[in-house]
């Protein structure tokens, strides 16, 4: 009997808190606002990590899936963040335009932090980060670059003298290293080119091995690539800041970027230090490498796929070679509207970037093309896919073709949808600032190569690298050369 009545008491008990529950649900749904929002559609996952599994699988995978089901805008929660992806221009303006403390590069990209070092770029507050922005853009304002070009030309004469008058080369293999060569010349300095090269390199491939898609969430994950990255990140310190002591010794000055970053003062006159020259260096480095080696291989082997646009190109050197001889300098490469071209439509197709981020510190909203308005969120991860919204066939046409034509006077389709269409180096407020660098520089090799040699792609055509952090070609691209002069007649 007393069983009985414990039971009853239990049961009971269990009835008012379940009552209570449903009363004050309906109380809620009742009388407390509902929220005006208009949310954007959600990612069906597993609940807990299911986004984290879709994501990790390939953000492009996942986009390509989710875009023709849920539109331009939605979101994804990954573990305990959401992250909302805005594709295409029309719903774009506010991450490229918005201010730093509305939407903010700092927080997503932390994890650079170990590569590029302390007090630099994002370890750094927005005022400080935009000082230092300001010495990339003194660095390579038109009168440096012009001094940059004559390096850039004379290495890839050099570099290519060493090949014979015929063979079989590893196409993506020998523009990396051409460009290393070149990077280490104009940004790194006279020191590191002639005497440290070897050593230098070897300690950037570290840095850049201690890259990988976890260091994005653990950054500071104590495995064998993240200690060869910061053993590497001191050795390169000590390596620059006895060539800035030796400089200053000296009394020399040279005309590359460290150059430039030693004589930097901030607004309040205070010089920058070695650790500061350093990191600049590194984030100058990394910005710069990957995109004009991915860029120079991916534009060599659609020109040697596609003929009509390499006898396009070649004519453009003719023209140039019969107007101004064999110079090529900063003025001549400027005229090179063809190459150009087939260098930005490489890049429309490929860039190395495949993702932009932000954190949204304040509620926004978007409108898209059909109409639908959506609010986002404060505390939303907010990001966009050049390498999806790049190929969007509203905006392009024929968007998986390479057509370098579709730039041209007009047709120009990456300005008829607005701006924003063609983002393959950022744009807005965070535009890539070393992009006026990366053509010249391709254009350098490129415009070599033309003239000097015939080529044929030996090997299939390329596929996409979508394990890299940077997103670039998978496996060699072979290529037969013979060496001849191009013929202007």
């Amino acid at each position: 009997m007393i069983m009985m009545d414990v039971d009853n008491k239990f049961f009971n008990m269990g009835v008012l808190i379940v009552a209570t529950l449903v009363v004050a649900k309906l109380i809620s749904v009742l009388i407390m606002p509902k929220s005006k929002k208009r949310l954007p559609p959600v990612v069906k996952t597993w609940p807990l990590i299911g986004g984290l599994v879709r994501f990790m699988k390939g953000p492009i995978v996942m986009i390509r899936e989710e875009y023709p089901k849920l539109g331009s805008v939605f979101t994804l929660n990954l573990a305990n963040r959401k992250i909302t992806f805005l594709i295409g221009p029309e719903v774009s303006a506010h991450f490229f335009k918005a201010s730093e403390s509305d939407l903010s590069q700092q927080e997503v990209y932390q994890f650079n932090v170990p590569t590029f070092g302390p007090g630099v770029v994002f370890d750094v507050d927005y005022s400080v980060r935009q000082e230092q922005f300001r010495f990339f853009t003194e660095s390579l304002r038109v009168n440096k670059l012009k001094g940059y070009v004559d390096q850039m030309v004379s290495e890839a004469e050099d570099y290519f003298s060493k090949w014979g008058d015929s063979g079989e080369v590893d196409l993506k293999y020998e523009l990396e290293h051409l460009i290393i060569l070149t990077a280490s010349r104009c940004l790194l300095g006279r020191e590191v080119r002639d005497k440290l090269f070897a050593d230098v390199s070897a300690l950037f491939h570290d840095l850049d091995n201690g890259m990988l898609p976890i260091s994005v969430i653990f950054p500071y994950l104590p495995i064998p690539a993240h200690k060869r990255r910061d053993r590497a990140r001191k050795k390169l310190s000590e390596i620059f800041t006895n060539i800035i002591a030796s400089r200053k010794d000296a009394g020399k000055s040279e005309n590359d970027m460290l150059q430039c970053f030693i004589d930097s003062k901030y607004k309040d006159g205070r010089p920058t230090t070695e650790s500061e020259v350093t990191g600049l260096l590194i984030a100058a480095l990394f910005a710069g490498q990957h995109t004009s080696s991915i860029t120079s291989t991916w534009t060599g082997a659609y020109l040697l796929k596609h003929k009509q646009h390499l006898s396009a190109v070649l004519e453009e050197q003719k023209n140039l070679m019969q107007k101004h001889g064999s110079k090529v300098d900063h003025d001549i490469l400027s005229e090179m509207d063809t190459l150009y071209r087939s260098i930005k439509e490489a890049l429309r197709l490929h860039p190395p970037l495949i993702m932009l981020l932000r954190s949204s510190h304040s509620d926004f909203s978007v409108t898209t093309r059909d109409g639908k308005e959506y609010d986002i969120p404060k505390g939303h991860i907010v990001a966009t896919s050049p390498a999806f919204a790049n190929r969007l066939p509203h905006i392009f046409k024929d968007p998986d073709s390479y057509d370098p034509d579709r730039f041209a006077i007009g047709r120009e389709e990456d300005k008829a949808a607005g701006a924003f269409s063609y983002i393959s180096f950022g744009g807005g407020r965070h535009g890539c600032l070393g992009e006026p660098f990366a053509y010249l520089q391709i254009k350098a090799i490129w415009s070599h190569l033309l003239r000097n040699f015939e080529f044929e792609l030996i090997s299939p055509f390329p596929e996409i690298d979508w394990n890299a952090m940077v997103v670039g070609v998978k496996g060699k691209v072979m290529v037969r050369y013979k060496r001849r002069v191009l013929s202007v007649n």
